[in-house]
């Protein structure tokens, strides 16, 4: 789900970055204020995860890749902002580290996986959470992941409709809508069951620890 650099253009990116320096800046305030000395240990283990979890990548023909995300669990515990805070960290490491997506892109990965993926599993735990705990958690975690790879497909998918030559020639991304919804969404379906499993049990094993903040 990682965007490489060469793929997007200056039109989508460069607006890109000024809302997620505007996200950054006011999640970094609602950060301080969320976490303490004995929630940052547990935020940083959790980060940590998704680290791992996003550096399994499997290729995809529609332009970018499929992996596991662990966005839903960090929402879930610790709300938008810390969550959007952590992955956006961990996708600046692994673009300036490790290649896995890109500076350019940065802030479109950021934006689709923390932000977006952040508030979709925030949002459908609290609706849900009242009528079973575990369909709640199961639905943050694939949730998360489907509409992260959703709104990465329809931005590579509309490259060639926003940038391209006079002779109509792509510029950037070569395929349409066509081909990056069905090449990034089927295959984040069935991602999608495994971080909502993986969600369950990991929230599963820090509430028997007593060690999830209150909701």
């Amino acid at each position: 789900m990682h965007i490489p650099d060469g793929f997007i253009s200056p039109k989508i990116y460069l607006p890109a970055y000024g809302v997620a320096a505007g996200l950054w800046m006011y999640g970094l305030s609602r950060v301080r204020k969320k976490l303490d000395e004995e929630t940052i240990p547990l935020v940083a283990v959790l980060t940590a995860l998704s680290f791992i979890l996003m550096m399994v990548l499997i290729p995809l023909p529609g332009g970018t890749s499929a992996h596991a995300m662990g966005v839903g669990v960090l929402a879930v515990m610790f709300g938008i902002w810390v969550s959007f805070t952590s992955i956006s960290l961990v996708l600046l490491i692994q673009a300036l580290l490790f290649g896995d997506g890109g500076i350019t892109s940065f802030p479109v990965n950021a934006l689709t996986m923390g932000f977006a993926g952040s508030v979709s599993a925030y949002y459908i735990f609290r609706l849900l959470r009242r009528l079973q705990l575990r369909a709640a958690l199961f639905a943050a975690g694939w949730l998360s992941v489907n509409i992260s790879a959703l709104l990465t497909a329809v931005v590579l998918g509309i490259q060639p409709a926003i940038a391209h030559s006079s002779q109509g020639m792509p510029l950037f991304f070569p395929f349409g809508l066509s081909i990056t919804l069905p090449a990034v969404m089927i295959p984040h379906l069935l991602i999608g069951i495994g971080e909502g499993v993986l969600t369950v049990l990991i929230f599963q094993f820090f509430n028997k620890l007593k060690r999830v903040p209150d909701q």
